[in-house]
């Protein structure tokens, strides 16, 4: 990654970290990186989520577009996953979105999606930051009639709609669904779909005031589901974060469904229909060890990546697999979309629960969670990626290793949006692994100031 790009595009507190003039050099940067060798007019959407400060920064990243003589289509608030969609559905030569995902409402972000709906390559983030740190002043300035302009897609949100309807061949009566949209970028798009598909609908944290994004809800924040789900009766709840590209499940009891318990619930599902490419799920090396165990018994291949769900799709990509993911519950069905889909995802779930007619529980029930845990070590954000090059560091994970003598792991990996280190510890006994998680976390603290 380089200065300014991270895992998932450009992020930071709004106003400070990221700012309006910063949203315009990359409105222009990324325009002109984007489209240089188009012999049009290019066409670029914009999309945001919920926060306060984004009318802020798409204002600033819209004017960036136009000076460089590209068209901004502002599609206003939708999930990042229609972004992806709907610049492949209209033609259009790249997208952008303003969202900082699941971060609290202080942050925000940009992140590009070429005109296929991926997002960018490293060398090509990597362009748009030599230009913004070394070369602003070769852009193009056009004037008078090559000023670009922009525009209002008006049905963008429903023919996003429709393509989610579209993503099965089911109706979901008789199904009582519980959903959370994190007063983000759901908030229309999941109830509406949903109650489309004829699912009975029950709806917490779906009136976004600008600043209560993520606030206690969502996906980061499983608990009010998963006790909603209960008092209502439902038969299955799902949660999505800010931008809706993540997906939870909770089973009727309350119990959370993770997205490795949804990768192997819908790629057994795909299995079975032959529609799983390769029989392989993509997977990332933090998934649970269970989701192995249970693929190796069905015969299904995993293949694990780097932490993040570009990762994910690279790999996808490569080998021509179809579906791919995260444990925080990135899914990627790529037979319909380019991208993590939380909506889609709650869809392909609901799909599963109404042709096999088993409860949440019961889908959940195939595959056996190992015990883990997961303690954040609070760094200096320039010295996160530094841990194996302290001895103190790379000497106790070592003796970790070997003290769990294969029947345990331990994993570090770095935040890619926030100054933190991840310890996690998967093994059989759960409180001598939360003790060695802590302790490793605190050294890690410590020695990364």
């Amino acid at each position: 990654m380089g200065i300014l790009f991270g895992t998932d595009g450009v992020r930071g507190i709004a106003n400070t970290e990221l700012t309006g003039t910063q949203a315009y050099n990359l409105g222009r940067a990324g325009a002109y990186v984007l489209t240089k060798e188009k012999k049009h007019t290019p066409r670029i959407l914009v999309g945001l989520d919920t926060r306060i400060s984004g009318d802020m920064l798409e204002s600033a990243l819209v004017a960036g577009i136009c000076s460089v003589g590209a068209e901004a289509i502002q599609v206003g608030i939708v999930p990042t996953p229609a972004v992806a969609y709907l610049v492949r559905k209209y033609k259009l030569d790249a997208g952008v979105m303003i969202s900082a995902s699941h971060n609290p409402v202080e942050y925000n972000g940009i992140k590009f999606f070429n005109h296929l709906g991926y997002k960018l390559r490293d060398e090509l983030e990597e362009e748009i930051e030599d230009i913004m740190f070394h070369n602003m002043e070769s852009l193009p300035q056009p004037t008078g009639k090559n000023i670009g302009i922009k525009s209002i897609a008006e049905d963008a949100l429903d023919d996003y709609i429709s393509f989610l309807q579209q993503s099965t061949d089911s109706t979901f009566e008789g199904i009582k669904v519980a959903i959370d949209c994190a007063n983000g970028s759901s908030y229309k798009a999941a109830p509406i779909s949903l109650l489309n598909l004829k699912a009975r609908l029950c709806i917490i944290h779906n009136e976004p005031n600008g600043i209560n994004i993520n606030e206690n809800c969502g996906s980061t924040h499983i608990q009010d589901l998963c006790a909603f789900v209960k008092e209502n009766n439902a038969d299955v709840g799902f949660a999505f974060d800010g931008d809706a590209d993540r997906c939870l499940a909770v089973d009727e009891n309350g119990q959370l469904i993770d997205g490795d318990k949804i990768l192997a619930i819908c790629g057994m599902a795909m299995k079975q229909q032959k529609t799983l490419k390769n029989n392989t799920i993509v997977a990332t090396i933090m998934s649970n060890m269970g989701l192995s165990m249970l693929a190796k018994q069905q015969g299904i291949q995993i293949e694990q990546t780097g932490v993040g769900d570009r990762y994910v799709l690279e790999r996808m990509i490569e080998k021509n697999y179809n579906l791919g993911g995260e444990q925080s519950g990135h899914i990627i069905f790529l037979d319909y979309n380019t991208t993590g889909d939380g909506i889609l995802t709650a869809i392909q779930f609901l799909t599963v629960m109404k042709k096999t007619g088993k409860k949440a529980s019961e889908l959940a029930a195939m595959m056996e969670t190992m015990p883990q845990v997961l303690v954040n070590a609070k760094v200096n954000n320039n010295r996160k990626n530094d841990y194996m090059e302290v001895e103190e560091i790379r000497e106790a994970i070592e003796n970790l290793n070997t003290k769990f003598n294969g029947e345990g792991r331990v994993l570090i990996r770095t935040s890619g949006t926030e100054p933190l280190v991840r310890v996690m510890i998967e093994g059989k006994d759960l409180e001598v692994m939360q003790k060695e998680a802590e302790k490793l976390a605190e050294l890690i603290t410590e020695k990364l100031q």
